[in-house]
């Protein structure tokens, strides 16, 4: 699968380009930054949208054969007594006519930032800049129809929401182009010796393309012991693919444990080392966090955020597909089981129809920790 990388940008297309956002909200040409401001016509009239409270906005309906090649947006932080915006708003995108969404996730889990709390991500296909813009580069084709939506679970309404959807139209695909599927999943406290399922029920042909997790630790101790499972087609009770150890798979090692550069032969000055690259990343580590607000601090669990792209090594299946994680730890002697709140984001590519995904989480699942 091609991840876009200037490879044939010399070559002439086609198909036409397009843009949706506050101003132009179908997309149509011509029709971009007409009303008008303070400053007159065409001057930045209207680059926001309000999204009321219970209320599901339509981003995007716009008809194909066609592909979102890039989303971006941006939203305030949290009012003084509510969680972070971002993981009361869950995005959805429904392709070619479908009822049932091949995304549902909360908006800042979709771009790898989990417990509502922002990080800059340099990835490939996904994008935070400081500080919070969100940016998106997973192709998605549709051959009919594509629909965005968003959904408002946050206490109260979310005033300046930016955003913008760029596309291409009159694209030709054959049989091979896949659909973009995302899914979302919370485990708020692992039974131990039970993994952590991060997708399931998934039947068809398609491809694996990534992985993002927002992991509580909840107990002392490494919590990052536990093995990356992939049951592929025929895969019962062990699977094809088994990782070695959960930083393992997202690229680190040892615990992502570094000397202090200014003291290091001081192990008791070690900390914990964060990075975020092209394909993979662990670019959040907090142990509390100031609320944006009123300034204070707010004591958490420590939180992990951690992201893997297969774009170079995508994992194949042709008839289904189980993925799951185990709690495990180690005390420095020996190996056990954990209880800790995982919440996990799959990104995949499949031929339709999916399987309708799990009942849609509520506030409660969503509130971080």
């Amino acid at each position: 699968m091609s991840i876009g990388l200037l490879g044939d940008i010399h070559i002439l297309k086609s198909t036409e380009s397009r843009s949706i956002s506050a101003e132009n909200p179908t997309g149509a040409p011509g029709a971009g930054g007409r009303e008008p401001s303070l400053l007159g016509p065409g001057r930045k009239g209207h680059p926001q949208i309000t999204l009321a409270e219970g209320s599901i906005t339509a981003l995007a309906d716009v008809d194909g054969p066609g592909m979102i090649t890039h989303i971006w947006c941006t939203v305030p932080e949290s009012t003084r007594d509510a969680d972070f915006v971002i993981r009361n708003l869950i995005i959805r995108m429904y392709w070619d006519d479908e009822s049932s969404p091949s995304v549902e996730v909360p908006l800042g889990d979709f771009f790898c930032c989990g417990f509502g709390a922002r990080c800059t991500i340099s990835s490939v296909p996904v994008v935070v800049a400081p500080v919070g813009g969100f940016n998106c580069y997973w192709p998605m084709p549709f051959r009919k129809r594509a629909r965005i939506t968003v959904e408002n679970h946050h206490p109260g309404e979310v005033k300046g929401f930016f955003y913008s959807i760029d596309y291409t139209v009159n694209n030709v695909f054959d049989d091979q182009a896949a659909c973009f599927h995302a899914q979302w999943r919370r485990t708020v406290a692992v039974a131990k010796g039970i993994d952590h399922v991060i997708l399931d029920g998934i039947t068809g042909r398609g491809q694996y393309v990534g992985t993002y997790l927002a992991w509580a630790a909840l107990g002392r101790y490494w919590w990052g012991e536990g093995e990356m499972k992939f049951f592929i087609d025929d895969d019962r009770d062990y699977p094809t693919i088994c990782g070695t150890g959960v930083e393992d798979y997202f690229g680190g090692a040892w615990c992502y444990w570094e000397p202090d550069p200014d003291h290091p032969d001081n192990k008791e000055l070690s900390r914990v080392a964060t990075y975020s690259t092209p394909f993979l990343g662990y670019p959040f580590h907090s142990q509390s966090t100031t609320h944006p607000i009123a300034h204070y601090a707010m004591e958490t669990v420590p939180s992990h955020g951690l992201y893997r792209w297969h774009l170079p090594d995508p994992i194949s299946f042709r008839t289904r597909l189980k993925v799951s994680i185990q709690a495990i730890g180690h005390d420095g002697h020996r190996l056990f089981e954990r209880s800790d709140d995982i919440a996990s984001t799959a990104y995949w590519y499949q031929s339709e129809p999916h399987t309708p995904f799990p009942v849609s989480p509520d506030i409660d699942l969503l509130r971080p920790r």
